[in-house]
């Protein structure tokens, strides 16, 4: 059995070559990556290395060749070319090659989602379905390292601002590149896991954060405008500070409300949100 892991050297993807060698013989695990020289250095022994890129078909269909079961870690957005592409480009590539099972990183509830975030992982779900592969779909929720910046800026004692006013799931990145792997180990997988936390407020977040750090620094909620401002204030030109601030609109908007299970079911816990923030601190 030969398992492929896609853009295998971003932080997701080597925690789960890392976790799938723990299971997986080394020889047994192929990575998909833009820069071979690069995931020499950051990737373990013994695995194969294939260079290839999202936006080059070509190349990704001879990646693929002989892979069985794949994880296929979603692009980021924004690049030179679309991330519908890129993602389809991957698919196409899965069909040619005749691979067995796709496990694909998306969005909270991507079918329905209304958040802009969710429109290419809804299209990539549809590719895949249509594809006739197997798969299971892994929606993960909301990174704790997303907001390391202001864990960091609470444990300095720092007041902590933030402006969405709903819930998300935070849980480490690491849990989520986890759970991906024993998803792609696992004989009959579920096809679609809302991957999340539990589901909590920024205030309770931050809350956490002054009782893991022992820091009783002060937690202000402001409007998206004036959060815009703040970040303005601590050196972030206009448009940086407004994209930064945009990060939160999923929250907001409720597209990560939602309370479930799945991601502590496959992993048998999640660790607790008092000691994830010290783990982070500590990295």
């Amino acid at each position: 059995m030969k398992y492929g892991v896609t853009v295998a050297t971003g932080k997701f993807g080597r925690t789960a070559v890392k976790e799938l060698v723990k299971v997986v013989a080394p020889n047994n695990v192929v990575v998909i990556v833009r820069n071979a020289e690069k995931a020499r250095k950051v990737l373990p022994a013994g695995i194969e290395i294939r260079q290839a890129d999202y936006g080059d078909e070509n190349s990704l269909s001879a990646a693929l060749k002989g892979i069985d079961k794949l994880l296929f870690i979603s692009s980021l957005p924004g690049g030179p070319v679309s991330r519908e592409t890129q993602h389809r480009n991957i698919v196409t590539a899965a069909i040619q090659n005749k691979v067995k099972f796709i496990a694909y990183t998306s969005f909270p509830h991507a079918n329905t989602a209304e958040n802009e975030l969710a429109s290419d992982h809804k299209i990539t779900e549809k590719l895949i379905r249509d594809s006739g592969i197997a798969h299971s779909f892994l929606r993960n929720n909301w990174y704790i390292e997303n907001d390391l910046d202001a864990i960091k800026t609470g444990a300095a004692g720092l007041p902590v601002y933030y402006w969405a006013n709903n819930r998300a799931g935070w849980a480490l990145e690491r849990e989520y590149a986890e759970g991906a792997v024993k998803v792609l180990l696992t004989d009959q997988p579920k096809e679609v896991y809302e991957f999340a936390g539990p589901s909590r407020t920024y205030e309770q977040f931050f809350a956490t954060v002054q009782q893991a750090t022992g820091k009783d620094f002060n937690i202000k909620q402001v409007s998206e405008a004036q959060y815009i401002k703040y970040l303005e204030s601590n050196g972030l030109n206009p448009e940086v500070a407004a994209m930064v601030a945009s990060f939160q609109a999923p929250i907001d908007d409720g597209s990560l409300t939602e309370e479930t299970n799945d991601l502590a079911d496959i992993l048998g816990g999640l660790t607790s949100l008092n000691k994830a923030i010290i783990e982070v601190l500590n990295k």
